[in-house]
């Protein structure tokens, strides 16, 4: 990754191996904005999730189709590849599973 800087050094912005445009948000902030953006959640329903809100089963709007939409999102906006073996249904059970899961693998 290389950053861009001013004269003084300060950085201005990201170029190069940052093209999933991850830069400095959370792995939580970048999960919640894509659960906002895919399934039309507003800023305000999950602002208000924590690790125990229920996610598949209690959003009518996370259903399977959505799931698989909501993994290539993932991959896209957190730079992670996400093996068939590693979905099963505890991934979803909870936003803080969710973001376990998400955290481990940009990690890996």
């Amino acid at each position: 990754m290389t950053k861009a800087v001013t004269e003084q050094g300060d950085p201005i912005g990201i170029t190069g191996a940052d093209e999933a445009g991850v830069g400095d948000q959370s792995t939580d902030q970048i999960l919640r904005s894509i659960l906002s953006d895919l399934l039309g959640l507003s800023a305000e329903q999950v602002g208000e999730m924590t690790a125990e809100t229920e996610l598949f089963g209690a959003l009518p709007e996370l259903d399977s189709m959505a799931v698989a939409g909501l993994l290539t999102e993932m991959e896209d906006r957190l730079g992670i590849l996400i093996a068939d073996e590693d979905v099963d249904a505890e991934l979803f059970e909870t936003f803080g599973s969710l973001t376990q899961f998400a955290e481990a693998k940009r990690a890996a």
